[in-house]
């Protein structure tokens, strides 16, 4: 196939994420039994009290609901961003175990990402980095045929010549409260182009499915001062507009 793009989906979460964190939090405060207080939850609107729950910064419930993402056509130089995420849990397309190659237009190439910056430059340099993976691919190859021709003891040391710019696929879960302290991170016009733009994906679909839980999660600068100091994109009425009309 050669170059690829990023696509993300939200493919599992919590069932009513909003009541399961109003359910825990009221809990703490409530005599109430659990049946009383699942009825309680279940015959009111739970949005005005998740947005003054989350304003207060009493986030611990949060941790209650999770959320699934299957992720594809992103390369190994974000895997190695994403996955100091700890807080989460990963399930990741091996190059141990799979070959890096798929059959485009009869050519065998490995999946690859051109980065923004590359494109921007033309089609004359695009060409001439679509070249260079060719290269790898053949380096790949050789070593694949050097080392058995095929399996686990082959692939796991050919792969040392493989890119950065390798795709990968992964399966990444998170709990609501690791991902609002995500997007805080990744969101923001400072973070890496390649993870920020799955940040931005990840929380346009989360908001469709917990409005209330994430209506003001993104970058710090949606809810105050930039923290970046000399180090801000000087951007901040840009980076609201985007994130409020996400």
């Amino acid at each position: 196939m050669g170059q690829t793009n990023m696509a993300v989906k939200l493919i599992r979460y919590t069932d009513n994420p909003e009541e399961t964190v109003a359910m825990a939090a009221k809990l703490c405060y409530s005599p109430a039994d659990i049946d009383e207080l699942i009825a309680g939850i279940e015959e009111k609107d739970q949005s005005r009290f998740i947005e003054r729950l989350v304003s207060m910064g009493h986030l611990s419930p949060i941790e209650h609901v999770s959320f699934t993402f299957a992720i594809e056509g992103v390369s190994r130089s974000l895997l190695a961003q994403i996955t100091r995420h700890r807080i989460a849990s990963y399930s990741v397309k091996s190059q141990r175990y799979v070959k890096a190659a798929s059959k485009d237009d009869g050519e065998s190439i490995f999946n690859y990402i051109i980065p923004p910056s590359i494109e921007a430059l033309g089609e004359e340099y695009v060409e001439r980095y679509n070249e260079q993976m060719k290269i790898i691919q053949g380096w790949y190859d050789e070593w694949v045929d050097v080392l058995g021709g095929e399996g686990e003891v082959a692939y796991q040391d050919a792969r040392f010549v493989l890119p950065n710019a390798a795709e990968t696929k992964m399966i990444v879960t998170m709990n609501g409260r690791e991902l609002m302290h995500f997007f805080s991170l990744r969101c923001c016009n400072r973070a890496q182009w390649e993870i920020r733009e799955l940040a931005t994906q990840m929380l346009k679909q989360v908001k469709e499915v917990a409005p209330n839980i994430f209506k003001n999660a993104g970058p710090p600068c949606l809810r105050g001062k930039c923290p970046e100091g000399s180090m801000t994109c000087g951007k901040s009425d840009q980076v609201r507009k985007k994130f409020r009309e996400l």
